[in-house]
Parts: C-alpha cells; structure tokens; sequence
C-alpha cells in the first residue's frame, strides 16, 4: 500500500507537470478499441469544487486539439494480455492524435475497465483542537479510518472522501474553514489487482511515455454520463463496453460503488458468429446494421444476407430474417443486465432516494435495450451520451467514448483523494459499501 501511495503521488506531480507545460494525452484502455484524445489546458482557475472536496490542483479551462482511435490488440477483459501487441496499438493510437494535434506529448492519464475493482466504505473520527478544520485535520481524520484488509495482489486505486461530519452536522463537502469539535468521514476506496496497474505503467512506458495518472473506467465513465442532479441524487452509471460492462453508483455527487461484470458486446458478436456460422468480422456488421434486442412481426420478413467470401454459392448467400439474430443478441443481453441487477442489489442501490440508471458505451447502443434494461432492473433507464467538451470531434462523442470524455474532466478537476494529503497508511480491518450505503438511509 505505501508503494501506491507514492506511485500515486508521484502521478500527481507528473500531472502538474504536464499541465504546466500545456499538453498531456489521455488514453482509454479498452477490450476492443484504444482512444487517445490530445488536450491543451488554458491554465489553472481555483474553484470551489462543484464534485466534491475542492481540488487542490485547482480547475483547468482544456480544448480537444487531437484525437485517434485503433483496435485494441492484446487486451482481454479490460486488461492487457499480451504486452506487445498493446503497445504496439497504444504507439498507434498517440501517434496519429499527436500528427492530428501537431504538437508531441510526454505524459498520458490512462483508464482502464478490468482489473476486478471492489468498493469498500471506510469511517473515521477525530477529536479537533481550536481554530477552524484545515487540511492537517482532513489528513488526521483520514488516517483515523480502519483501513481493511486487501488481501495479497490488490491495491488502493481510487480512495475519495464523500461526506464529512462536524459536530451534529453531516452531510459536508468540504469542512475545510469551519470550526467544530469533532470531525468525521466516510470515505470510499476502490481497489483492483496489483498486476493491471503495474501491466499498465510498464506498457506505458515501453510507448516512452510517463504515466501522469490512472483512472478507472467506471469513474470516468460516470462523472461524463450522469448529469449533475443524478450525481447529486443518487443514479448508476452502466457502461456496456466490449469485454467489460462497468457499474458505477453516485451520491451526493461523489461515487460510492464501483465493479465490473466481465461480459460486453464482444461477447454479443461471438454469439451471432457461433450462432449463424460467420466469421466475428461480419458478426460485427450484422450486429451494428440490423441488430436489437425486441422483435416485432415486421421482423420476421426482413431479411438479413448474411455474405462470405469462401466460394461457396449457397454458403455464401444464406440470409437469416432478423427476428432469428434478434433470437441470438437477446439472451446475452439479458444475461449481461441479470449480472447488473445482482450488482445493484449486493450494493444497496435501493437505499438511494433517486434511482436512475444510465446506460452508456458502444454496446447500449443496440435498438431496444433501454425498454429491456427497464424491465429487468426495474428502474428509471435512460441511454448516456458523454458531456460536450470544448473541440471533441463528432465521432468521439458518442457513448462508446464515455470513458475517454470522462478521463478528460478527471485531468482537469480531479477531486482530492487520500493522497493528495500526508495521510499515514499503516492500519487495516474491513468494512463494506453498505456502511455508505447505510449512511445515505440514515441522513438523507
């Protein structure tokens, strides 16, 4: 855990760095494609920070100025397989956004979906001296939580405060100026397997590039997703990427849940390759073209070819009608939103006052799935798009790029976290996500 901790903050200095010189690079990680976008910051803007605890590094007016995306080789369930053939796409993907932005970059915040991340809610209690809280007290306050038990091969990714309490009040944002007696937290922490960090970093750096921050996937997905009354009220944000669907929960504009089921559109494709004997390339097509998840009588009559190139002349123009693909999408969906709902419920979601679900990435983009994750979730569904950012093209805009649009807004207000203070780190027991979860019942 220390290692990480100075890992971390030595990202953080590099992302200072980075924003002083003006460019840095962000890299989406995903199963089936890598996104790179180029963004030249302004300059910093101190604010009083609307996600959050204020940041201590301060917000950043950026513009889009490069963009680029490839498919990703060597990546399997969000995490990279074969060291190699990543690379090769991540050198790729930089270097036509980098010829797209003319300009060079040294440092990339990269995200990434596998990893098996797992949410933990933690408290702490501190008895306070005179004068108002400052961010020693906010340093004391975190090191008082009890810190669980990670288990070997997993570190801390994201550890984030959420709310704080003063006194008889709860609730804060920040208590940084106020004075109280007693100072209380309730802080989420995210951890992932130790291997997809250091797999991460080493790839990174074998493209000569210095990795100046790491997101999760679910993170960036759900703070460019969700509007900010969702953030504020409580919503999920479900990103159905390609070898991963992610799930993030937000509350009081901070998120407190985070996992990944390890099923996504790819395996969608597979099944209509399997099922109607093609190969994945024109499973893709035919997934992309004529897929859905609801099937009407029209259906029946309209007519799919299906193509080939194998030189076989029946083989080669069999055709299926579309409620038969629709037969083969569908069970895979349900089974990837079944998994969900289960998350959801293991996490408490119905503890929220506002339960509203977002769907976002390249596979909600299949005709009818908001009325199906409707009925089996059984809650408010609506399909995500990522928020506009300031020169973002009109091909990276849409959902299957949430994440890369999300890891734009984490480079340029990113909310403080554990060790962004001198927080000692040497005490561990285990709480869950349902103490959050508890928390939002109790003081709503």
């Amino acid at each position: 855990m220390a290692q990480l901790y100075q890992s971390q903050r030595a990202m953080r200095n590099r992302r200072q760095a980075a924003l002083q010189r003006g460019v840095v690079a962000i890299i989406d990680v995903g199963t089936c494609k890598i996104a790179c976008l180029i963004l030249r910051f302004d300059g910093p803007q101190r604010f009083a920070g609307a996600d959050g605890v204020r940041s201590s590094a301060g917000q950043s007016s950026f513009r889009v100025i490069g963009a680029a995306t490839t498919r990703a080789r060597g990546v399997r369930f969000g995490e990279i397989e074969t060291m190699r053939e990543t690379e090769r796409a991540i050198r790729t993907a930089v270097q036509a956004a980098q010829k797209m932005a003319e300009v060079r970059v040294d440092h990339v915040i990269a995200s990434f979906s596998g990893a098996r991340p797992r949410s933990y809610g933690l408290e702490g209690v501190l008895e306070l001296h005179d004068g108002p809280v400052g961010d020693h007290d906010i340093a004391r306050v975190l090191a008082a939580c009890d810190l669980p038990d990670l288990g070997t091969g997993r570190e801390a990714l994201h550890a984030q405060p959420v709310n704080f309490v003063l006194d008889h009040r709860s609730g804060l944002q920040d208590p940084r100026g106020q004075v109280g007696h007693r100072l209380g937290v309730d802080m989420h922490l995210l951890t992932v397997d130790t291997i997809a960090i250091e797999n991460l970093l080493h790839c990174v750096k074998r493209c000569d590039l210095e990795l100046a921050g790491v997101a999760s996937s679910p993170y960036a997905s759900g703070i460019s997703a969700l509007v900010e009354d969702e953030r504020e009220l409580g919503a999920a944000c479900v990103d159905m990427g390609g070898g991963t669907t992610s799930l993030s929960i937000f509350a009081r504009k901070h998120m407190i849940f985070a996992e990944t089921v390890r099923m996504g559109g790819e395996h969608v494709t597979s099944d209509i390759s399997q099922g109607l004997q093609v190969p994945m390339a024109t499973a893709e097509r035919i997934k992309t073209l004529h897929g859905g998840v609801v099937a009407t009588g029209m259906d029946d009559r309209e007519m799919i070819e299906l193509g080939g190139e194998t030189g076989d002349w029946e083989l080669d123009r069999r055709t299926v009608s579309r409620s038969e693909l629709i037969g083969v999408i569908r069970p895979r969906v349900e089974e990837i939103l079944e998994e969900v709902r289960a998350r959801l419920d293991a996490a408490g979601f119905e503890h929220l006052p506002a339960q509203r679900i977002v769907l976002t990435g390249g596979a909600s983009q299949i005709p009818g799935i908001e009325g199906l994750a409707a009925r089996i979730l059984g809650q408010q569904v609506r399909l995500g798009r990522p928020l506009r950012v300031q020169g973002l093209p009109s091909a990276a805009a849409g959902p299957a790029f949430a994440s890369a649009v999300g890891l734009c807004l984490f480079a340029a207000c990113p909310q403080d976290e554990w060790w962004d203070f001198e927080v000692p780190h040497d005490r561990y027991p285990a709480r869950s996500f349902r103490r959050i979860a508890k928390w939002m019942k109790e003081n709503w």
